[in-house]
Parts: C-alpha cells; sequence; structure tokens
C-alpha cells in the first residue's frame, strides 16, 4: 500500500515538472502515439490535447496537423534528431527529439523538447527596422566605432560591415550559438572576439580550435581530453580537453565544416547534453560553454550532400552571421591600409608612407586573401622598401598586374590606335621599372635608347 501512494506521488511529481518547464514537451511511445504534452506546447504552438493525444505521429503529419516530425525522423535513425520549425502561432522553434530505449536495445519513448526561439528572431527583425531610423542608426554607428576601438581591431567604415557589428552585439548579450560564415581571412575570428568581449563570459576563457587542422585520430582527445593510461604513450595523470578548458567560457570552433561526419555525430551530443566523456573513461563530466563557430563552407549545401550532418547544422545554424570578403566592401580597404601603415610604422621606427598611385591600386585590388593578405602585403612593403615614400615600383607585380587586366577587361578602347598606345605605354614603363635604367629596358624592347627616352617621356 506503501509502495503504490509513493508511486502515485512520484507520477504526480514527474507531471508537475512537465508541466512547469517552459520549454515545450511532447511525448510519444515507441510507436509514435502521443501519449502527453505539457502547457508550454500548446502555448508555443496553438495545438490543443485533444488535437494530438492518442493519435499517431504519422497522421498528425498526413493530415497536416504538425508540418514536420523529429520524433519519426528518432524513429528512423535511432538517435536524437535537431529540426527548426515554425508554427501558426508565429512561434520560431528548434525542436530536438531524443530516443529512450529499454534493455532489450527497443526504442520505448521519443521525448521531444521544443525551444521557442521567437525572440532571436524578433531580434533580427527589430535590427532591419533600425536602419530605416536614421538619427538612432548614427548614434550607434558613433557607439560602435568607440567600442571597436577599444577592443579587437575591426574597419568598420562600410555599411555593412556596422550592421553586422550591432547584430553581433545584440547577440553577444544572448547566452546562444553563434555561427559566422566568410572567406578566408575576412576577420571571422575577429568577430567572435567582438561578441566574446561584448558578451557575460568576457571574463572568462576564449579558446580557439581550428577543427581542419587537427588529424582526424587525435579530434577526439584534442575536444575531450583522455583519461589516464587510456592509450600507449598518454601523458601520466591523463589530459583536459578543449571543452573542459573553456567551462564557462566561450569556444570558438573554426572551420567547423571539417569536421569529420564521426565526430560531429559526437559534437552534437555535448551541445544537447551539455556533457562529455573524456577518451578511455566512462565518466561523464558536465559542461558549460558557449559556442562560437565558423567556416567558409557552404554547411547547408553539404548538408545535401550528406557530408555534414542536418541535426548539428541546426544546432549550430542557430544565428547565422557573415563576413563579407573585402572586395565587397571597398569603403574599408583605404582605411584597413592606413591602419595597418600606421601600426607598422609604430613597430619598426619608420615613417613610410604610400603614394596615391599606390592606394589607388590597392583600393582597385580584389583582395583574394581579404584583410590578411592585406595586412601582410603592407608589413611586407613597408620592410623592404628603402626610401620612406612608397610608390608603385614597391609594390609586388601580382597586385599591379591583377589591377591592370581587370581594368582592360572592363575599359577596352574604341579604336585600335587607343590600344595599341595603352600596349605601348604599359610596356615601356613596366620594362623601366623592372631594370631601373634607359639603355637595359630599351634592349628588352628591342628599340633604341633615344626612342625608348622620347616614348617613356610621353607617357610620364
Amino acid at each position: 500500500m506503501v509502495d503504490a501512494f509513493k508511486k502515485i506521488n512520484s507520477l504526480k511529481m514527474l507531471e508537475a515538472i512537465i508541466q512547469t518547464s517552459y520549454d515545450g514537451i511532447y511525448i510519444t511511445d515507441g510507436q509514435a502515439k502521443t501519449i502527453a504534452i505539457n502547457n508550454s506546447y500548446e502555448r508555443i504552438t496553438g495545438l490543443k490535447r485533444e488535437q494530438v493525444i492518442g493519435r499517431y505521429m504519422k497522421e498528425l503529419v498526413e493530415s497536416e496537423v504538425i508540418s514536420k516530425s523529429s520524433t519519426l525522423k528518432v524513429l528512423e535513425l535511432r538517435q536524437p534528431v535537431t529540426l527548426h520549425q515554425t508554427f501558426n502561432t508565429g512561434k520560431s522553434a528548434l525542436v530536438t527529439g531524443t530516443p529512450f530505449f529499454d534493455e532489450n536495445d527497443t526504442i520505448q519513448m521519443v521525448v521531444t523538447n521544443v525551444r521557442d526561439i521567437t525572440e532571436l528572431e524578433i531580434l533580427k527583425e527589430q535590427y532591419k527596422e533600425s536602419k530605416t531610423e536614421n538619427i538612432k542608426y548614427k548614434s550607434l554607428i558613433e557607439e560602435l566605432k568607440k567600442q571597436i576601438a577599444s577592443t579587437d581591431f575591426i574597419v568598420a567604415e562600410d555599411e555593412e560591415m556596422l550592421n553586422l557589428l550591432m547584430l553581433s552585439k545584440r547577440v553577444a548579450q544572448v547566452d546562444t550559438t553563434v555561427i559566422i560564415y566568410g572567406e578566408t581571412g575576412a576577420g571571422k575570428e575577429v568577430l567572435a572576439k567582438y561578441i566574446y568581449n561584448n558578451s557575460l563570459r568576457n571574463d572568462k576563457p576564449f579558446i580557439k580550435i581550428n577543427c581542419g587542422a587537427i588529424p582526424e585520430s587525435l579530434i577526439e582527445s584534442e575536444f575531450f581530453g583522455y583519461a589516464d593510461g587510456a592509450f600507449t604513450g598518454a601523458t601520466k595523470g591523463g589530459k583536459i580537453g578543449t571543452f573542459e578548458a573553456a567551462n564557462n567560457g566561450t569556444l570558438l570552433l573554426d572551420e567547423v565544416g571539417e569536421l569529420p561526419l564521426s565526430m560531429q555525430v559526437k559534437l552534437l551530443r555535448v551541445l544537447q547534453d551539455g556533457e562529455i566523456e573524456k577518451v578511455g573513461s566512462n565518466k561523464t563530466i558536465k559542461v558549460d560553454v558557449r559556442i562560437i563557430a565558423a567556416t567558409n563552407r557552404d554547411l547547408r549545401e553539404m548538408v545535401e550532400k550528406g557530408t555534414f550532418r542536418e541535426d548539428l547544422f541546426y544546432r549550430l545554424n542557430v544565428v547565422p552571421l557573415r563576413v563579407l570578403p573585402l572586395r565587397k566592401r571597398r569603403s574599408s580597404i583605404i582605411p584597413t591600409v592606413e591602419y595597418f601603415l600606421k601600426k607598422f610604422n609604430e613597430k619598426y621606427g619608420m615613417q613610410k608612407t604610400l603614394s596615391q598611385e599606390v592606394l589607388r591600386y590597392l583600393y582597385e585590388y580584389c583582395w583574394p586573401g581579404n584583410v590578411r593578405e592585406l595586412r601582410n602585403l603592407v608589413e611586407r612593403i613597408i620592410i623592404t622598401t628603402p626610401s620612406d615614400e612608397i610608390k608603385l615600383i614597391d609594390i609586388p607585380n601580382h597586385v599591379i598586374d591583377a589591377v591592370d587586366l581587370h581594368k582592360g577587361k572592363t575599359g577596352v578602347p574604341a579604336k585600335l590606335s587607343e590600344a595599341v598606345e595603352s600596349l605601348e605605354k604599359n610596356m615601356i614603363l613596366k620594362a623601366f621599372e623592372r631594370h631601373g635604367n634607359v639603355r637595359a629596358a630599351a634592349k628588352e624592347l628591342g628599340i633604341d635608347p633615344s626612342t625608348f627616352v622620347r616614348k617613356r617621356k610621353k607617357y610620364l
């Protein structure tokens, strides 16, 4: 009698816990028959108990009561599945279904957690609306510029980068997963640090791990660490992994698109459960880590090709941010050049300046390596140029050739005579730059030195 009474009380307590959860909870049996939902699920989805209790999930999807089901996917794959869903209530949610097995490895239940992320979606919309509020927008720009100057280096002279920084600052205050897309060298890591610096975890660790730089055989131990004696040659006492080292802080998963599928499964489990297991150990360790991912790959395309897990994609893609390449932010090129010119002049105790012609070529160059390439080029020409003024002859040939080729494609001369003159000018000036004297340059072109001098004077 006492045991029966305790059992009834335990069931009541379990029901109370489920009903007080802020997240929606939807429970089916192993045949996808609905057996319970909580009040939050009704609030988020707009569906009532009487519409779903006792009904099979397949029937609910076919009759369009529910648009898509993580439960059916869980039963098919026999593992946790995450989807993004929008409901008739207008709410947007991250839906995660988790299977529960019995001792015979049969799925007895599927418990689905429905997390309302509508506030994040509203935040995006509010950001868009703020673009039209000119007065407020200008004051935000000034505020951002002050913040940027006191933290990591980010040139934000173009509207696109300013908009990105405004959104990033607001997202930083919400402890959610962020993924940053962008080409190599565009500044993804710098943006990640900007988010970290403006977050509530800015006094805790910030750790970066490059997912593409670790051999596949070592990734798991790098992420989660290993126990004492886990394998031959292991450090005595074991080793903590990146997740444990970043506990209570922020972890940047750089080049996350390079993770092998086997590791993607384990990463997904950590993101869902907040627990890790060291290699060679069966003991779980709780971790509280804010994840920022970064990639130069198209993850959605990878999902379609089967090289990136769909459920992990939705887990990471909660708030996607995109850093535009430098060639699409032309107004930031010269300020970025000037920033690095000042920085390296101070570092090397120099006073180098750039001629207007050099600035024009740097502005028109396409910068395939983005900010990283620009930084390296400015440092190189400051170190290697003997005079205080850096002229066109001091710039690497590939930059000049790329700009000249581009101008040739976009500005074709209307007449043959103009084309001949343009080619002659280019050959004369380039030959003199290469040799530095008239005689050698004229010899290369197969003309008399006097003819070379006359033609060069014409084009200077």
